[in-house]
């Protein structure tokens, strides 16, 4: 019984620090913003990024 309740604290603990967390950011979105300008053939093969 005392080694139910010893690992029960911890556990307790660890799943309310768990839930208080905050959120982690969203991931930028895939497509350019509106004033964003298009890349040209070239740089796009540089950078590995298309649009």
């Amino acid at each position: 019984m005392l080694l139910l309740l010893r690992l029960s604290l911890p556990t307790a603990l660890a799943l309310t620090v768990a839930a208080c967390a905050s959120a982690p950011p969203p991931p930028p979105p895939d497509y350019p913003a509106p004033g964003a300008r298009r890349l040209d053939a070239k740089t796009q093969l540089e950078t590995g990024r298309r649009y």
